[in-house]
């Protein structure tokens, strides 16, 4: 691992903690993986990933699923510089939680998943990433609210703490217990009402993982219809919806084009991000029909999307 620390006075402190921190830090794994240069996800999340994972209760590693996307080979790295394979064997794409199984014996304590009513705002917690102490965060939820992005993403209750973490992906959100409460997803910025911002992470609340859990270790998928996608990124800018990327070879990859403006989805306006992706979840399963009506150098158009299941366009992993 490259040598870098967080900040001592931002490092958590044992006396501070109810439960034996550093035995519950060494639960915490370094992730990288190596995506196909073919691969779907290759053109935007890269060949080479990067961040954490953690051990938790079953032997499994729960960690950011972005970074197991169509990978093709996945190594862990533990405190003590022990490194070892493994197998992606679950991603969500409604939630983001993706599982790896561990291909070697693992020497190092299996977590327990909380509940994420140990995560309300003020609660002090631990961002804990691979490497220990030294590469973990002391800090407090922030806020506990929805979070949509510009992918067709949408979790209703996500959790935000500060100060951020750095290398905050797959890092895992320990709450006053020691117990999982969340998985580290991204960084956002944060207004503070006097023009002034500061930087937090957004985490993934483990109550989402739950209803999914066995299927996703036995299916490598939640066992339900998928949701309609349209391959569209799209912004909210100036209170209106706006696309900024169509994904290469995506159900809209002909249809929709950059600097478009959404403005309905079935007839019914959007304003939002939630409400568009709710507006087309609505519709059916994966393969609905998505009429919109879209804004192109100032003309109003009708156009209808064959959404597909994202899943399809995605690589799976290799057996082992």
């Amino acid at each position: 691992m490259a040598e870098w620390k967080i900040p001592a006075s931002q490092q958590p402190k044992a006396e501070d903690c109810a439960y034996d921190l550093e035995r519950t830090l060494m639960s915490v794994v370094s992730l990288s993986s190596t995506v196909p240069a073919d691969a779907f996800s290759a053109q935007t999340l890269g060949t080479e990933r990067a961040g954490n994972g953690v051990l938790i209760e079953g032997g499994l590693i729960l960690t950011i699923g972005y970074l197991i996307t169509e990978a093709e080979s996945v190594w862990l790295r533990a405190n003590n510089g022990q490194a070892f394979p493994g197998h992606p064997i679950g991603y969500d794409y409604e939630t983001g939680f993706g599982l790896v199984q561990p291909l070697a014996r693992l020497d190092l304590p299996e977590l327990k998943l909380g509940t994420c009513a140990d995560a309300e705002v003020g609660q002090q917690i631990v961002m804990a990433g691979a490497g220990g102490r030294a590469r973990s965060i002391a800090g407090r939820v922030v806020a506990r609210q929805e979070f949509a992005g510009y992918w067709e993403y949408l979790i209703p209750d996500a959790i935000f703490t500060a100060p951020c973490h750095p290398n905050w992906g797959g890092t895992a959100l320990l709450g006053p217990d020691g117990a999982v409460l969340g998985i580290g997803s991204l960084q956002l910025e944060q207004g503070q009402g006097d023009g002034k911002s500061q930087e937090i992470n957004m985490s993934l609340p483990v109550d989402l993982l739950r209803p999914i859990f066995e299927d996703l270790t036995t299916l490598g998928r939640p066992n339900k219809p998928p949701r309609p996608w349209l391959g569209v990124y799209t912004a909210e800018t100036e209170g209106a919806l706006v696309v900024v990327g169509v994904a290469d070879r995506g159900p809209a990859s002909d249809l929709l084009k950059e600097g478009d403006s959404i403005l309905e989805v079935a007839g019914e306006r959007v304003m939002d991000l939630a409400e568009f992706y709710r507006s087309i979840w609505a519709l059916g399963d994966a393969g609905a029909s998505v009429p919109l009506k879209i804004l192109r150098d100032g003309r109003r158009m009708d156009l209808r999307v064959a959404s597909a299941d994202r899943r399809k366009f995605m690589k799976s992993p290799k057996l082992h």
